[in-house]
């Protein structure tokens, strides 16, 4: 023998462990022998009652719910001259900017024979002007939809349902805000 047959391991036989018979119980035996199922004893779902609708208010027409990041804009049209009311204030002494004036009047510029129609009334709450601004522009376009389904393709065309969902980015742990790092001190 020389040295490397000396020092190498002897190898051994592994002995297989026995295979073991399936145990068969009653269901097996009862069921067919492509499938046996566990049935989960059955719960019972609590279905809650459908919600009921909450109509428009008395006298409006139609509904619609505007939203731009944070603020919120309910809007209810009803038969009149034309006059959009934000908050109890007519919205030209309600918005201080002539963007934000435009932009809440601009579903009216749009379709002009509901101007000519009806009269507008919003409420808002949050956020600041101008976004209350957009907020009740897309809930009165909403409303207007509502009222006339046909006009999907005019308001789509101005981008009036399209909702701009970008609002402001949350403050990071460890920054000084959302992207702004603290100020690095080297030594």
């Amino acid at each position: 023998m020389s040295k490397k047959e000396e020092t190498a391991p002897k190898k051994t036989a592994v002995k297989e462990a026995p295979k073991r018979e399936a145990v068969k119980t009653e269901a097996h035996e009862a069921a067919p022998k492509e499938a046996v199922k566990r049935e989960a004893p059955k719960r019972e779902i609590k279905r809650e009652a459908p919600r009921e609708v909450k109509p428009a208010s008395k006298g409006s027409l139609g509904h619609g719910v505007g939203r731009r990041k944070a603020a919120i804009a309910r809007v209810w049209l009803k038969r009149g001259s034309g006059a959009l009311i934000v908050n109890d204030k007519e919205y030209v002494k309600y918005f201080d900017t002539e963007l934000s004036r435009a932009a809440a009047a601009f579903p009216f510029e749009v379709y002009p024979q509901g101007a000519s129609r009806y009269d507008a009334h919003a409420n808002v709450i949050g956020g600041g002007l101008p976004s209350q601004a957009d907020a009740v522009k897309l809930g009165l376009a909403r409303a207007l939809l509502e009222m006339n389904p046909e006009l999907r393709p005019l308001l789509k065309s101005h981008g009036l349902l399209t909702v701009d969902s970008r609002v402001k980015e949350r403050k990071k742990y460890g920054q000084k805000a959302a992207r702004r790092k603290f100020q690095f001190v080297k030594r």
